[in-house]
Protein backbone atom coordinates (compact mmCIF):
# COMPACT_ATOMS: atom_id res chain seq x y z
CA UNK A 1 0.00 0.00 0.00
CA UNK A 2 0.86 3.80 -0.69
CA UNK A 3 -0.13 6.85 1.44
CA UNK A 4 -2.02 7.64 -1.48
CA UNK A 5 -4.08 4.36 -1.34
CA UNK A 6 -4.40 4.50 2.22
CA UNK A 7 -5.38 7.75 2.22
CA UNK A 8 -8.05 6.85 -0.79
CA UNK A 9 -8.77 3.37 1.05
CA UNK A 10 -9.99 5.35 4.06
CA UNK A 11 -12.23 8.00 2.58
CA UNK A 12 -13.68 5.18 0.38
CA UNK A 13 -14.51 2.95 3.16
CA UNK A 14 -16.67 5.73 5.26
CA UNK A 15 -18.26 5.77 1.66
CA UNK A 16 -19.10 2.79 1.40
CA UNK A 17 -20.88 2.55 4.42
CA UNK A 18 -23.50 5.08 3.55
CA UNK A 19 -23.84 3.52 0.19
CA UNK A 20 -24.06 0.00 1.31
CA UNK A 21 -27.10 2.04 4.21
CA UNK A 22 -28.82 3.08 1.02
CA UNK A 23 -32.55 0.92 -0.20
CA UNK A 24 -33.39 0.55 -3.32
CA UNK A 25 -36.08 3.31 -2.53
CA UNK A 26 -33.46 5.82 -1.45
CA UNK A 27 -31.47 5.73 -4.69
CA UNK A 28 -34.45 7.87 -5.60
CA UNK A 29 -34.86 10.07 -2.87
CA UNK A 30 -33.56 13.50 -3.19
CA UNK A 31 -30.23 14.92 -2.17
CA UNK A 32 -29.17 18.16 -1.25
CA UNK A 33 -27.46 18.53 -5.22
CA UNK A 34 -30.28 20.53 -6.99
CA UNK A 35 -31.87 18.49 -9.49
CA UNK A 36 -30.57 15.32 -8.24
CA UNK A 37 -31.49 12.00 -6.56
CA UNK A 38 -28.92 10.33 -4.26
CA UNK A 39 -28.61 7.66 -7.84
CA UNK A 40 -27.36 11.24 -9.38
CA UNK A 41 -25.07 11.88 -6.69
CA UNK A 42 -23.47 8.60 -6.59
CA UNK A 43 -22.73 8.62 -10.95
CA UNK A 44 -21.51 11.96 -10.19
CA UNK A 45 -18.90 10.70 -7.75
CA UNK A 46 -18.03 7.61 -9.92
CA UNK A 47 -18.23 9.42 -13.18
CA UNK A 48 -15.83 12.61 -12.32
CA UNK A 49 -13.11 10.35 -10.80
CA UNK A 50 -12.97 8.01 -14.03
CA UNK A 51 -13.29 11.04 -16.33
CA UNK A 52 -10.10 12.54 -14.80
CA UNK A 53 -7.81 9.34 -15.29
CA UNK A 54 -9.29 9.29 -18.59
CA UNK A 55 -8.41 12.56 -19.61
CA UNK A 56 -4.82 11.32 -17.86
CA UNK A 57 -4.72 7.91 -20.29
CA UNK A 58 -5.83 5.80 -17.45
CA UNK A 59 -8.44 3.05 -17.69
CA UNK A 60 -10.86 3.25 -14.57
CA UNK A 61 -13.22 1.30 -16.10
CA UNK A 62 -16.08 2.71 -18.00
CA UNK A 63 -18.17 -0.36 -18.27
CA UNK A 64 -20.15 -0.48 -14.55
CA UNK A 65 -23.20 -2.37 -12.94
CA UNK A 66 -26.52 -0.60 -14.18
CA UNK A 67 -28.22 1.77 -12.16
CA UNK A 68 -30.49 -1.27 -10.90
CA UNK A 69 -27.95 -2.13 -8.21
CA UNK A 70 -26.42 1.46 -7.36
CA UNK A 71 -23.69 0.18 -4.72
CA UNK A 72 -22.60 -2.59 -7.10
CA UNK A 73 -21.54 -0.09 -9.01
CA UNK A 74 -19.87 1.98 -6.28
CA UNK A 75 -17.99 -0.95 -5.27
CA UNK A 76 -16.96 -2.62 -9.16
CA UNK A 77 -15.66 0.84 -9.37
CA UNK A 78 -13.98 1.53 -5.93
CA UNK A 79 -12.20 -1.86 -6.65
CA UNK A 80 -10.89 -0.64 -9.81
CA UNK A 81 -9.55 3.01 -7.94
CA UNK A 82 -8.06 1.00 -5.24
CA UNK A 83 -6.39 -1.32 -7.55
CA UNK A 84 -5.09 1.59 -10.32
CA UNK A 85 -3.61 3.62 -6.83
CA UNK A 86 -1.95 1.05 -5.00
CA UNK A 87 -0.18 1.16 -8.36
CA UNK A 88 3.09 3.90 -7.65
CA UNK A 89 3.14 4.45 -11.63
CA UNK A 90 -0.32 5.34 -11.60
CA UNK A 91 -0.28 7.49 -7.89
CA UNK A 92 2.80 9.50 -9.02
CA UNK A 93 1.81 10.64 -12.07
CA UNK A 94 2.25 13.98 -12.73
CA UNK A 95 0.49 16.19 -14.54
CA UNK A 96 -0.95 20.51 -14.72
CA UNK A 97 -4.02 21.17 -14.05
CA UNK A 98 -5.90 23.94 -12.99
CA UNK A 99 -4.28 24.45 -9.28
CA UNK A 100 -0.94 23.94 -10.70
CA UNK A 101 1.08 20.90 -10.90
CA UNK A 102 -0.05 17.82 -9.20
CA UNK A 103 0.20 13.92 -9.37
CA UNK A 104 -2.95 11.75 -9.87
CA UNK A 105 -2.48 9.94 -6.31
CA UNK A 106 -2.79 13.62 -4.95
CA UNK A 107 -6.03 14.65 -6.92
CA UNK A 108 -8.21 11.42 -5.87
CA UNK A 109 -7.21 11.91 -2.45
CA UNK A 110 -7.36 16.04 -2.47
CA UNK A 111 -10.09 17.52 -5.00
CA UNK A 112 -12.08 13.95 -5.14
CA UNK A 113 -11.51 12.75 -2.15
CA UNK A 114 -13.39 15.94 -1.00
CA UNK A 115 -16.37 14.76 -2.85
CA UNK A 116 -16.45 11.29 -1.11
CA UNK A 117 -16.69 13.35 2.11
CA UNK A 118 -18.95 16.17 1.23
CA UNK A 119 -21.27 13.68 -1.19
CA UNK A 120 -21.26 11.00 1.61
CA UNK A 121 -22.73 13.47 3.90
CA UNK A 122 -25.36 14.11 0.79
CA UNK A 123 -26.33 10.51 0.17
CA UNK A 124 -26.97 10.43 4.17
CA UNK A 125 -29.27 13.29 3.40
CA UNK A 126 -30.55 12.11 0.78
CA UNK A 127 -32.21 8.33 2.90
CA UNK A 128 -33.15 10.44 5.95
CA UNK A 129 -30.40 10.28 8.37
CA UNK A 130 -27.48 12.57 9.35
CA UNK A 131 -23.80 11.68 8.55
CA UNK A 132 -21.60 13.08 11.32
CA UNK A 133 -17.74 14.16 9.86
CA UNK A 134 -15.12 14.02 11.93
CA UNK A 135 -12.90 17.03 12.61
CA UNK A 136 -10.61 15.99 9.66
CA UNK A 137 -13.00 15.57 7.26
CA UNK A 138 -13.92 19.16 8.41
CA UNK A 139 -10.49 20.51 8.16
CA UNK A 140 -10.03 18.63 4.52
CA UNK A 141 -13.16 20.63 3.47
CA UNK A 142 -12.50 23.74 4.87
CA UNK A 143 -8.67 23.85 3.41
CA UNK A 144 -10.37 22.15 0.03
CA UNK A 145 -12.96 25.08 -0.10
CA UNK A 146 -10.07 27.91 0.78
CA UNK A 147 -7.78 26.05 -1.83
CA UNK A 148 -11.03 26.19 -4.11
CA UNK A 149 -11.30 30.09 -4.12
CA UNK A 150 -14.02 31.44 -6.73
CA UNK A 151 -14.20 28.09 -8.46
CA UNK A 152 -16.07 26.83 -5.25
CA UNK A 153 -18.88 28.80 -6.22
CA UNK A 154 -18.85 28.00 -9.93
CA UNK A 155 -22.03 26.49 -12.59
CA UNK A 156 -22.30 22.98 -11.11
CA UNK A 157 -19.98 22.99 -7.58
CA UNK A 158 -21.45 24.58 -4.91
CA UNK A 159 -24.69 26.60 -4.00
CA UNK A 160 -24.06 29.72 -2.43
CA UNK A 161 -23.25 29.93 1.53
CA UNK A 162 -26.05 29.79 3.40
CA UNK A 163 -26.12 31.47 7.19
CA UNK A 164 -26.65 29.42 10.39
CA UNK A 165 -26.66 30.55 13.65
CA UNK A 166 -23.74 32.13 15.73
CA UNK A 167 -23.99 29.24 18.05
CA UNK A 168 -23.82 26.45 15.40
CA UNK A 169 -21.69 23.50 15.44
CA UNK A 170 -18.73 23.34 13.32
CA UNK A 171 -20.36 20.47 10.79
CA UNK A 172 -23.37 22.58 10.23
CA UNK A 173 -20.90 25.87 9.98
CA UNK A 174 -18.83 23.82 7.19
CA UNK A 175 -21.52 22.55 4.99
CA UNK A 176 -23.70 25.86 5.40
CA UNK A 177 -20.12 27.74 3.60
CA UNK A 178 -20.67 24.44 0.56
CA UNK A 179 -24.64 26.26 0.96
CA UNK A 180 -25.94 23.14 2.45
CA UNK A 181 -28.34 23.14 4.99
CA UNK A 182 -28.99 19.85 6.81
CA UNK A 183 -32.91 18.39 6.49
CA UNK A 184 -32.64 15.83 9.15
CA UNK A 185 -33.45 17.27 12.86
CA UNK A 186 -30.64 16.67 15.27
CA UNK A 187 -30.45 13.69 17.31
Amino acid sequence: MTVTSDRYTHLADRFSVVVDSLTPTDWDAASPCDGWAASDVLDHVMGTQRDFLAQHGIDAGSSIPGKADAAAAWHAHDARLRELLADPAVADLEYDGVFGRSTIGAAITTFYGFDLIVHRWDLAQAAGRDEVLDAAELDTIEASADGFGEHLYGEGVCKPAVDVPDDADRQTTVLARLGRRSSVPAA
